[in-house]
């Protein structure tokens, strides 16, 4: 594969990579290490699918990548009512889930946060980063946590948190750092500091955060935090585990306003997980008084088809339900057979979700 063919494979359906052309060069070398932290915090959802395929995307192009299991980081974000040990089991439950999903063939290496914490090394660049931001820079990078700016003032370890995001960054020597729009501010403080410190730069890719199915109205004073799918609003998401039923019900409440693109959640999932996979089609069933049945080849082809009017709002939603099903069902195959998969989905259905 050439450097080129890897550029398009590692930047597709994404939303910005910080540089590019840095990304060329890691990709030119042998042995470039990536990795992806993620918070173990309840029911995988389909907005995690978008960063789970630029895992593998980055390990199709020779990428090593880790899949940090944020264990520490979820206690700080009081993940999971805090309950370590839920967090724990979570984080095992992720893993069976890239498995089912089949982004871990074998070839991620999970990363667990107890091996960096239990090493007066990693505290001694928690302390170094500390040292070279300020309070004020610290609570901004919050928002990175899910949270807003004003929580930073919960307790004092959401304090703690930027730093150690950032202190992992360099201590696990990375060359790539990827993660949704909402790590931004994390790897944007990685690559100031190690410019003033002479550490090597990480570059950042920046996938697109998937929004609720029910967003606000008005957008009005709204950021991210408030409008991207949450685990912790289950009517408002779909999980990775959800029967056809189910998808079915949560599709049909969907927020979908005829004719418009923008701020459209259903158009948002043909965007960055339908479409987003290689060769996909959306086949949709209509009665011949309204057009007859239809292959959409595109998303281009949607957004010009819907934006016309020329597919409607109840046609694209029972489309999309049923594209979703499929594409899901091998992750609800999966756990009905494995006995440990299956165990860790029930203990995740039990736990109390918290923010």
């Amino acid at each position: 594969m050439d450097v080129g063919e890897k550029i398009r494979i590692a930047t597709r359906n994404t939303s910005e990579v910080v540089m590019l052309s840095e990304l060329v060069e890691v990709l030119r070398e042998e042995g470039a290490k990536g990795y992806i932290g993620v918070e173990p915090s309840g029911l995988f959802h389909i907005g995690w699918l978008i960063w789970a395929q630029k895992v593998r995307d980055l390990l199709d192009v020779g990428i090593k990548m880790k899949v940090l299991e944020a264990t520490w980081h979820a206690w700080i974000n009081d993940k999971l009512g805090g309950d370590l040990e839920m967090i724990h089991k979570c984080a095992k439950y992720i893993e069976q889930v890239l498995k089912a999903l089949e982004i871990d063939k074998g070839d991620v290496e999970y990363v667990k946060a107890e091996e960096l914490v239990n090493d007066s090394e990693y505290w001694r660049l928690v302390i170094s980063i500390a040292k070279n931001l300020s309070l004020a820079r610290v609570r901004r990078a919050i928002t990175i946590m899910g949270r807003k700016e004003s929580e930073s003032i919960l307790d004092f370890s959401k304090l703690i948190y930027p730093c150690m995001q950032v202190a992992d960054i360099f201590y696990m020597d990375l060359d790539v750092c990827l993660g949704g729009t909402d790590q931004r501010k994390a790897h944007m403080l990685a690559r100031e500091i190690a410019e003033k410190k002479g550490w090597k730069k990480p570059v950042a890719i920046h996938t697109p955060l998937l929004i609720s199915l029910r967003p606000p109205i008005s957008g009005e004073g709204l950021d991210e935090v408030d409008l991207k799918m949450s685990k912790s609003k289950p009517e408002t998401c779909i999980f990775v585990h959800d029967s056809p039923e189910e998808i079915e019900k949560k599709i049909e409440g969907a927020y979908c306003p005829m004719k418009v693109i923008d701020m459209n959640p259903i158009i948002e999932i043909c965007r960055h997980i339908l479409f987003a996979r290689p060769g996909f089609k959306l086949y949709v069933e209509r009665e011949e008084k309204h057009g007859g049945d239809l292959y959409i080849e595109s998303f281009d082809e949607l957004v010009q088809l819907y934006s016309m009017g020329e597919l409607h709002p109840q046609d694209l939603k029972r489309a999309v339900a049923k594209a979703l099903a499929k594409i899901l069902e091998p992750v609800r195959g999966y756990f009905q057979i494995n006995k440990e998969a299956e165990e860790l989905l029930k203990a995740m259905r039990r736990a109390t979700i918290t923010r």
